[in-house]
């Protein structure tokens, strides 16, 4: 199981928000760059970056810093999100050396365009669902939509996505455990693989989501954990890689 470092930016600083909210954000680092090679250097696989002020702004504001880590680490791959909402947007960040692009709110409010984008860019394309009670959050968490998050999660496979990265809103950046019932409710509806979000606090969600990897789930993202010191990178990573894909 692969377990992915994240790394929020805000204002080309490396910070962590509480449940979303930007204005209760915490700066770990002034040097984004300097802990993305923290997080390789410790064993990871594949890195987790978030655009904050792109998704508020819906244009990549951070993509220096972003351009920067890609090239520093052309051999690993890179995944980000945060207010991708156009091709434009999705060719910078390919360009840019960018592995995979995460689509959010756009996912739910235009379909279609996910659809289109799976087609064009195909194997790049990573849908985050944010749910709260099985419904899909948009617009930052601010909104609950009406869309079941199973149901969404099943369209998207249909259009040919490489993933989904599902995140509990009520766990995240709150250290409170992982939602594991809801992830592999989701994982088991859907054949493309599942990447756990949001939580994760602990030694025991490592193990309580490897116990159950084999039901597709490939990955989780570990954020606040990680900055917090509460787990260590590397020794999570030894005890996920125990555990089948």
């Amino acid at each position: 199981m692969l377990l992915i470092p994240a790394i929020d930016l805000k204002g080309g600083q490396c910070v962590r928000l509480r449940q979303g909210r930007m204005d209760d954000d915490t700066v770990f680092s002034d040097d984004p760059v300097a802990m993305a090679r923290r997080w390789v250097d410790e064993g990871a696989r594949r890195l987790h970056l978030v655009d904050l002020d792109g998704a508020v702004s819906g244009r990549p504001v951070n993509i220096g810093v972003i351009r920067e880590i890609a090239n520093t680490f052309p051999d690993l791959p890179v995944q980000v999100g945060g207010g991708i909402r156009d091709e434009e947007t999705i060719e910078t960040y390919l360009d840019a050396g960018v592995r995979y692009v995460i689509i959010g709110t756009a996912a739910v409010n235009e379909p279609h365009f996910v659809a289109d984008m799976a087609i064009a860019y195909p194997g790049h394309i990573i849908v985050g669902l944010d749910a709260r009670d099985g419904k899909v959050a948009i617009d930052g968490w601010s909104k609950l939509s009406h869309h079941d998050v199973i149901d969404i999660a099943q369209h998207f496979e249909r259009d040919g996505v490489e993933a989904i990265i599902y995140t509990d809103i009520n766990r995240d950046g709150m250290l409170s455990g992982v939602n594991v019932e809801s992830t592999v409710k989701l994982a088991r509806s859907i054949t493309i693989p599942v990447i756990a979000s949001g939580g994760i606090s602990s030694m025991d969600d490592i193990q309580a989501l490897g116990a159950v990897a084999e039901e597709g789930i490939m990955g989780a993202i570990l954020g606040r954990s990680l900055y917090e010191g509460t787990v260590d990178f590397a020794e999570c990573q030894r005890l996920a890689d125990s555990f089948a894909p």
